[in-house]
């Protein structure tokens, strides 16, 4: 056994095999993956909008610059003028129970700032950097119960290993 295999195999003995949770006592095997599942495409739609939320503020804080006219472009590559059916469909970021609220993203990003107005730039500066604080702070909590979740499936799995053969896809011809 090589060296690094060794402090792959050490490495692994030594993790903690997560315990089960009490929260999850009353969730089947089915709807517990079923909730990790959608806790990831909802921290993917997050992650998204983050993202973009970023970006427009890096193109607000560098507009009137020597490149105004390719930040231009890119801005209005990024505007709402441009939101198609595969963009519009992410703007629904639907906020979860005990997380926090979420700011109107479709009407932030729709809004415009005129530059020649500071204070309009700054409102939106404000306006962006506060739904990225908030879009933040979901992702967090998103995190947190994914880990949640993938911490009580291991339990589960650790407990009876044959329950992850369940999630492997089972061939047509096999399906009784």
């Amino acid at each position: 056994m090589t060296t690094r295999a060794k402090e792959r195999t050490t490495r692994a003995a030594a993790r903690e095999v997560p315990q089960r949770s009490e929260e999850f006592a009353n969730v089947s095997l089915q709807s517990l993956r079923q909730q990790r599942k959608t806790l990831g495409q909802e921290e993917n739609r997050v992650s998204y909008w983050r993202r973009l939320i970023q970006a427009r503020m890096d193109l607000i804080e560098l507009q009137g610059g020597d490149d105004s006219v390719r930040l231009e472009r890119l801005r209005l590559a990024l505007a709402e003028t441009r939101v198609g059916p595969g963009r519009g469909a992410l703007v629904e970021v639907m906020p979860l129970d005990d997380v926090p609220p979420l700011p109107d993203l479709e009407s932030l990003w729709a809004r415009e700032a005129d530059p020649a107005v500071p204070e309009s730039v700054a409102a939106l500066k404000k306006d962006l950097a506060f739904a990225e604080l908030q879009l933040s702070a979901y992702r967090a909590a998103l995190h947190r119960r994914l880990q949640g979740t993938t911490s009580e499936l291991i339990a589960r799995y650790h407990e009876q290993p044959s329950l992850a053969l369940l999630a492997l896809p089972v061939p047509p011809d096999q399906v009784r």
